[in-house]
C-alpha cells in the first residue's frame, strides 16, 4: 500500500506540473499592456500638442481613436475577451488548452501505471537492507571485489584500511607474498598492534611453506611483548620451537594456552593435535581446578572415584553433574559458557531432546545479546541440532 501510495503522489505531482501552465489566462498580461501603450500614446499626443508640434485639430483627432482602442481593451479585459476584437483567437486557444489538460489529466496515470506493470515488479517481494546487506559477494565474484579494491591501491596506496581488508583475501587464496606486503603496509599505515603484528608472522609463515622464519618469529615475538595471551602468535611461537627441536619447550608453551583458553576457544582443537603430534596428552581436568569448578565439573577428587566405578554408575555421575549445571543455569542464565557446555553435554549424552530444549532456555535466557546467541548458534550448527 505504501508503494502505491507513493506512485500516486508522484502522478499527482507530474499532473500539476503539467496542468498549472495550461491553466494560466496568458491573455491578461497582452492586455494590460496594451492598455498602457494607449495611455503613453495619449500622454505623448498632449506633450507634442503643448510644444506646437501638432495642431489643435490633430491632436484632437488623434485622442479620440487612441481613446477608442483603449475603451476596447479595456471593455475585452473585463470580458475576458469573448466580445473584444481578439476574442475569435482566444477562444480557440483556450479550447486547445482545455483538450490538452484534459488528456495529461487522463494519459499520464494511464500511462504510467502501464509501463510499471509492463516493465516493473508489482509481485517481486520487499528486500530489506538488512537482508541484502548479508549476501553481499552473491552478486559480484570475490575476484571483481579484489580487483576494485586493487585498483583503489593503485590510486590511493597510503590507504590502510585497503590494505587491511584485502590481506586476508590475498592468504585465502594462496597469493602469498602478496598477503605479506598488504600486512606490511597495514602495520606500517595504521599502527603497529599486536594483532598486527600476529598476522603479518602469519603471512610470513606461509610464504616460507609452513615454516617460521626468522623475520616470521620476530613478528611473533613482537606481538607477544605487546600482548602475552595473543593466541595466534604463542601458538606458533609453540611451532618455532617445535621446529629448532625445542619439543619440549613447544609442550610447554601449548599446555599453557590451554589454561587460558576457554572450553569454545578456536584455537583449543589446534592445540590439542599439536600436543598429539609432539607425543603429549593435553592437560586432565584436576589440573585445571578453577576452570572445572567454573563449569560445574568433577573436582580432582571425583575423578579419582570415577576410575574406580562401574560403567553405569560412571554415567550416572555425569549426567548428576550435567543436572546441576542445567539447575544452576536456571538460577543465573547469563553465563553463555554454562549454556555452551551443557548443551555439548546432552549431545555427548545422546539426548538430543534435552540439548534443543536447552538450546531454548538459553536463547530465552540471554536475551538481545548479539554477542553471545551469535556463539550459540554457532555450537548448534556445529552439533546439527536444528534442521
Amino acid at each position: 500500500m505504501t508503494l502505491w501510495f507513493l506512485f500516486a503522489l508522484m502522478t499527482a505531482a507530474a499532473i500539476f506540473a503539467v496542468l498549472w501552465p495550461l491553466g494560466r489566462n496568458r491573455a491578461e498580461p497582452g492586455r494590460a499592456n496594451d492598455m498602457a501603450v494607449y495611455r503613453d500614446q495619449l500622454d505623448e499626443i498632449a506633450r507634442d500638442r503643448s510644444s506646437g508640434l501638432i495642431g489643435e485639430a490633430e491632436a484632437e483627432a488623434a485622442r479620440v481613436e487612441v481613446s477608442r482602442r483603449l475603451i476596447a481593451a479595456a471593455d475585452a479585459a473585463q470580458t475576458g475577451g469573448e466580445g473584444g476584437p481578439e476574442g475569435s483567437a482566444v477562444a480557440p486557444a483556450s479550447w486547445r488548452r482545455r483538450v490538452a489538460a484534459l488528456g495529461a489529466l487522463v494519459a499520464l496515470p494511464v500511462l504510467g501505471v502501464s509501463l510499471y506493470l509492463a516493465l516493473g515488479s508489482p509481485s517481486l517481494p520487499g528486500a530489506p537492507l538488512a537482508a541484502r546487506a548479508g549476501q553481499p559477494l552473491q552478486n559480484r565474484s570475490l575476484e571483481a571485489l579484489v580487483a576494485q579494491v586493487e585498483a583503489h591501491l593503485e590510486k590511493n596506496p597510503e590507504d590502510g584500511r585497503g590494505w587491511e581488508v584485502v590481506a586476508p583475501v590475498y592468504l585465502r587464496y594462496g597469493r602469498y607474498e602478496d598477503a605479506v606486503k598488504a600486512r606490511r603496509n597495514a602495520l606500517r599505515l595504521n599502527g603497529a598492534t599486536a594483532e598486527r603484528e600476529a598476522d603479518l608472522g602469519e603471512a610470513l609463515l606461509a610464504a616460507g611453506n609452513g615454516v617460521v622464519t626468522a623475520d616470521a618469529k620476530a613478528a611473533f615475538d613482537r606481538a607477544v611483548a605487546r600482548d602475552a595471551k595473543n593466541f595466534k602468535a604463542r601458538f606458533y611461537l609453540g611451532l618455532a620451537a617445535q621446529q629448532d627441536g625445542q619439543s619440549a619447550n613447544a609442550v610447554t608453551i601449548w599446555r599453557e594456552m590451554l589454561k587460558d583458553a576457554g572450553p569454545n576457544s578456536p584455537w583449543g582443537g589446534m592445540v590439542r593435535e599439536a600436543l598429539a603430534r609432539a607425543g603429549e596428552a593435553p592437560p586432565a581436568a584436576e589440573e585445571r581446578p578453577d576452570a572445572a569448578a567454573a563449569a560445574g565439573g568433577p573436582s580432582a577428587e571425583d575423578v579419582a572415584a570415577a576410575e574406580q566405578m562401574a560403567p553405569q554408575d560412571r554415567a550416572a555421575m555425569v549426567r548428576g553433574m550435567v543436572e546441576r549445571l542445567a539447575t544452576r543455569l536456571k538460577q543465573d542464565g547469563s553465563d553463555v559458557e554454562g549454556w555452551l557446555r551443557l548443551v555439548r553435554a546432552y549431545t555427548v549424552l545422546g539426548d538430543r531432546d534435552r540439548a534443543l530444549s536447552a538450546v531454548g532456555d538459553a536463547r530465552r535466557a540471554l536475551g538481545h545479546d548479539a554477542d553471545k546467541l551469535r556463539r550459540l548458534d554457532a555450537l548448534v550448527k556445529e552439533l546439527r541440532l536444528e534442521g
